[in-house]
């Protein structure tokens, strides 16, 4: 919930963060939610099975400093089999856990306070082995390659050719099962609703009415075969309804999804179409259509009443930036939801001369996305930028928030 750190907005701790807003301090005003969303590029399992990786700290440290109270992670690794990271006997999808228990519950800073946090995960499609020839380029990858690490604990990890083989097949990108995951997670004193939980993750893109199937322009044959076709997943990560119950017994749906960058294929743009279809299924999924089915084969989207917010990495910027023409207009434009547009604060603008004021990552782009439903009302947002250069750099996303107030309260 909103933390003493939230109410005094002027700590500053030794990476030099910026405070940026914060909660009434009335008493008698409800505390409101701090939703946000971060994707933390490429968070691998070796570097959570440890507690003093210099890049997991400042992650951790940035998000100790904004203190949400629901936080969705992307590009942190789903563990499994196939993972480098994966031992023999572990239980899979436990990062979530690991980060939220190695680094977030552990101070890093003076002047941090501790997260104490719960987390969901489940699999995801990124680099679970299709058996098909995806990118046609003529062999159906299906081993795992080896995987480099990173070079130190500052770095990103890097990619080869080996790995983009393998993951140019795989349901979704990834060059391991289980790469670019997304998690869940809330604070102690919120609940997740595990046995209400939707994924989407093994829904076929054909079973979408008028969906966009790539086709190739010097031909006009699709490319995708009819067979490929017929088993080609929608999500390229998963899509996920995970009911979050508030203090005041209230409930709150995150529709939870980071669909594929609308680029890395060619003029079929099937990575572009796909993306805009990843994206339509939360406009369809609000509007109640009856061809959705989850994993569990449930049918029908989310009832009219819920409150929900929507969010995650959506890689679709409404000004450009190579996503098929109204895209994320698809959400943004919905009746049923709130496009709020967070703004990163003076000091963060002036940090990145360059970006735009609602740009969400440094390649100037406005790409991470938290919009809530109409029925929730927005007290404050905002966009997280550094304003220390020379700091371990965490990722190339910024995190986004907004606070919401509990539905039902004045």
């Amino acid at each position: 919930m909103c933390s003493p750190l939230r109410f005094a907005g002027l700590c500053l701790f030794c990476f030099g963060l910026l405070a940026v807003g914060g909660c009434s301090s009335s008493p008698e005003a409800p505390e409101p939610i701090r939703v946000m969303t971060y994707n933390v590029e490429d968070i691998r399992t070796s570097d959570l099975k440890r507690a003093d990786h210099a890049r997991m700290q400042r992650a951790a440290a940035i998000i100790q400093h904004l203190q949400p109270d629901i936080l969705m992670l992307q590009e942190i690794t789903y563990d499994q089999p196939g993972d480098p990271g994966y031992e023999d006997g572990d239980a899979p999808g436990q990062n979530a856990r690991r980060f939220a228990e190695n680094y977030l519950a552990t101070p890093q800073a003076d002047s941090l306070q501790a997260v104490s946090m719960t987390a969901f995960m489940a699999p995801t499609n990124t680099g679970i082995a299709s058996g098909r020839d995806l990118n046609n380029d003529g062999t159906a990858v299906t081993t795992v390659p080896d995987i480099p690490p990173a070079p130190s604990d500052t770095a990103m990890p890097p990619q080869n050719d080996a790995g983009r083989a393998y993951g140019g097949d795989a349901w979704g990108f990834g060059t391991f099962p289980g790469q670019y995951g997304m998690a869940l997670l809330v604070r102690s004193d919120l609940h997740i609703q595990t046995d209400d939980v939707r994924t989407f993750r093994l829904f076929k893109w054909s079973d979408m009415p008028g969906a966009r199937r790539p086709t190739t322009p010097e031909t006009g044959l699709s490319w995708y075969d009819d067979d490929t076709w017929a088993d080609m997943r929608l999500s390229s990560k998963s899509h996920w309804d995970v009911p979050v119950m508030l203090p005041d017994s209230s409930v709150v749906h995150i529709l939870a999804s980071h669909p594929t960058p609308p680029g890395f294929d060619g003029p079929e743009n099937r990575n572009g179409l796909r993306n805009y279809d990843e994206i339509r299924f939360w406009a369809d999924y609000l509007d109640q259509a009856p061809y959705i089915y989850d994993d569990s084969t449930q049918t029908g989207g989310l009832s009219s009443d819920a409150h929900f917010v929507l969010m995650g990495d959506q890689n679709a910027d409404p000004n450009g930036g190579g996503s098929v023409d109204g895209a994320i207009e698809q959400v943004l434009d919905h009746v049923r939801i709130n496009a709020v547009t967070p703004m990163a604060t003076p000091e963060g603008q002036r940090a990145f001369p360059d970006l735009s004021p609602g740009h969400t990552a440094e390649w100037e782009r406005r790409v991470d996305y938290v919009l809530p439903a109409r029925s929730l009302d927005v007290e404050d947002s905002g966009i997280w930028r550094p304003l220390d250069p020379g700091a371990v750099r965490a990722s190339d996303h910024f995190p986004v928030w907004i606070d919401i107030r509990p539905p039902g309260t004045e």
